[in-house]
């Protein structure tokens, strides 16, 4: 499965807008042709905030659906799929309530935000359910990775003391099979 960038329409008038966000149907004509079984949502006070680069291993891997309801965020999906030609590669897309895009990654790819606004709420659909032994992540400052992190504050980013403790990609030794498609962030 591919990174997709997913722009939706919106119908709007006098009273504002309606957006279909969320079709089965819609999203399997996209190449998103799976069951998500639980919603999450973050909420972030500052502009800079990290989150990530977050993933879940099998056998609980986890694709995801991911949208900002308010602010903005700059949404990444890095490549960790062992054997992959882009292993380690990552691509990005804002993501804000204005623009309303969602961002599908799929299972083989670590994902991580920053919000590029204060007062930011991300909601993200997941594939499979959380479970604590299958939680991993990797650094999201990693030189090997190279994430260029717009907006970051000259203080550096507000991160949890679990984000800040990640290991770095050389360290990892990826659970994730390549599936024959490389990283590329298709639109539509």
């Amino acid at each position: 499965m591919a990174v997709r960038l997913i722009s939706g329409k919106r119908f709007g008038d006098a009273r504002g807008w309606f957006s279909e966000v969320y079709n089965i149907r819609a999203m399997a004509e996209r190449g998103v042709d799976l069951t998500f079984v639980q919603d999450n949502q973050s909420f972030s006070k500052a502009k800079g905030v990290i989150r990530g680069l977050h993933f879940q291993s099998p056998p609980h891997a986890q694709a995801k659906l991911v949208r900002c309801l308010r602010g903005a965020i700059f949404d990444v999906a890095v490549d960790v799929r062992k054997g992959s030609p882009t292993y380690g590669a990552w691509v990005g897309a804002e993501l804000s309530a204005e623009n309303g895009k969602q961002l599908f990654i799929p299972v083989g790819f670590a994902h991580g935000f920053i919000t590029l606004e204060a007062e930011t709420e991300v909601f993200y659909k997941v594939s499979d359910f959380y479970a604590p032994a299958c939680d991993g992540g990797l650094r999201w400052n990693d030189p090997a990775i190279g994430v260029d992190w717009p907006g970051m504050p000259s203080t550096g980013p507000l991160l949890s003391e679990k984000d800040e403790k990640l290991p770095f990609i050389h360290e990892f030794d990826s659970p994730f099979a390549y599936d024959g498609v490389p990283l590329s962030l298709i639109e539509g």
